[in-house]
């Protein structure tokens, strides 16, 4: 199947138009802010409209009042605040997604701040209140294309998104229902950030969207729906029961003019003064998600495997030469980018190839556990003379099986039967991590 965008023109102009500045500015009301910090230096903030509205726009305002200086919010989309802070025409950024592999972002600093709820979003008039994860992946991949079929009238559904990569609401859904951010969707009514998308489905009985809670909590002209059967809430998100969120990033480069200065405004977003702004817009401070980022791995694999996908590696801006330092630098910093998750990935192939080796060169040097026979014929009279017939078998384990189904993969198997991937590899004889819907896989040795 293949999809060929068509972009709204009128409504791209409205999302152009929407993207003006907002500035907030500095004021000397309280004595008690002090002179030095009355005279902090004006940033350039530029990104997704989602994080402005969800973090920037009161933080901003709450770092004004803290007398340190001044923050232009100009929000837009993604792609056009990492490129801003790339060039050098802002200071931060911000994004609803982690870095990418495109190696334009390779020198940007990705700090979460916050968890906030991916939430699709219909006309209020629309009966159907809640989708599963399989049929909001049909809906996208175009198998499901009536409102009929998930409950609703016989009306075609109008699929609305946000370009992507450049949305990164868009890229971190798709990564979350395909495996990859850059997935084609049938989604033939694309916008350029989410605001035009909302005010588009405003106005279309039948119209379908992703946004997130953030950015539409509130507001009556759109309708939000549930996933399986769970509410988009921030209570949801905080106990993990709602099964798509994201993290939210502010984006800095060390080498920029003023980034010590762009530092300290991340810092202060993820300070305790900065939870409270954030708090207030139904968003979970990124601290607060602890246990949100330790099930994360697990979270998209569960995910994966209900709508029938997998993860598509992505081409690396650079070869992961040393994956254990890398994902030890990612998780502290930015847990869920796609660089983390591919450097505990390369990671875990390592461990696991280290391992097999060992267990190879062990099973070479001793024979142990391996049944054999062996018959020397003597007699010159027998047509076997001088020939020795000899067997071995290692005996297989009689263990736990488990049969791959369609979405698996050897780390997601391993981490469902609390095994490692080293394990599955030694116990099924595997020289690499491939497995195939239908194979079946020993998981326990007895």
């Amino acid at each position: 199947m293949s999809f060929r965008p068509v972009r709204l023109l009128p409504v791209a102009l409205v999302g152009l138009c929407l993207a003006t500045s907002v500035v907030a500015r500095t004021k000397h009301t309280s004595s008690h802010h002090g002179a030095a910090h009355a005279g902090g230096p004006a940033l350039i903030w530029r990104g997704d409209v989602t994080v402005a509205h969800g973090v920037v726009d009161d933080m901003a305002k709450a770092w004004q009042r803290a007398g340190r200086g001044s923050v232009t919010v100009q929000p837009f989309n993604t792609a056009s605040g990492l490129d801003a802070v790339r060039l050098g025409s802002a200071d931060i950024a911000g994004a609803a997604r982690g870095a990418s592999m495109d190696p334009n972002e390779a020198g940007l600093t990705f700090t979460p701040v916050a968890w906030d709820a991916l939430v699709m979003v219909t006309h209020p008039s629309n009966p159907v209140s809640s989708l599963t994860l399989k049929q909001l992946h049909d809906i996208y991949y175009g198998k499901i294309t009536n409102w009929s079929q998930v409950g609703g009238r016989n009306e075609p559904i109008d699929v609305n998104a946000v370009a992507s990569p450049a949305d990164g609401v868009e890229y971190s859904l798709r990564t979350l229902l395909f495996g990859r951010g850059n997935q084609p969707v049938a989604a033939p009514r694309q916008y350029l950030n989410t605001t035009s998308l909302q005010q588009g489905i405003a106005l279309d009985t039948k119209g379908l969207g992703a946004t997130t809670l953030s950015n539409v909590v509130g507001n009556p002209k759109l309708k939000m729906l549930r996933i399986d059967g769970v509410a988009p809430t921030r209570a949801n998100v905080a106990n993990g029961s709602y099964p798509l969120y994201t993290p939210l990033y502010l984006i800095t480069r060390s080498s920029g003019p003023k980034a010590a200065q762009a530092q300290a405004f991340v810092d202060f977003a993820n300070s305790p003064t900065g939870a409270e702004v954030i708090r207030r817009h139904d968003l979970v401070p990124y601290q607060d998600g602890a246990m949100l980022a330790s099930m994360d791995a697990s979270r998209r694999g569960k995910i994966l495997a209900e709508v029938g996908a997998r993860a598509v590696a992505q081409p690396t801006a650079t070869p992961i030469a040393a994956p254990g330092a890398t994902y030890a630098a990612g998780a502290a910093r930015a847990p869920t980018s796609e660089r983390t998750l591919a450097a505990r990935q390369a990671l875990e192939e390592r461990r696991a190839h280290d391992a097999q080796e060992k267990a190879d060169e062990a099973g070479r040097a001793s024979l142990a556990g391996v049944d054999g026979q062996a018959t020397t014929v003597e007699s010159s009279s027998d047509q076997r003379f001088a020939r020795v017939d000899a067997s071995a078998s290692q005996p297989q384990l009689k263990g736990k099986s488990y049969k791959v189904g369609r979405g698996d993969t050897l780390s997601s198997i391993a981490h469902k039967h609390s095994v490692t991937v080293a394990d599955l590899r030694r116990w099924n004889h595997l020289r690499s991590d491939s497995v195939k819907p239908g194979q079946v896989l020993v998981v326990s040795p007895r």
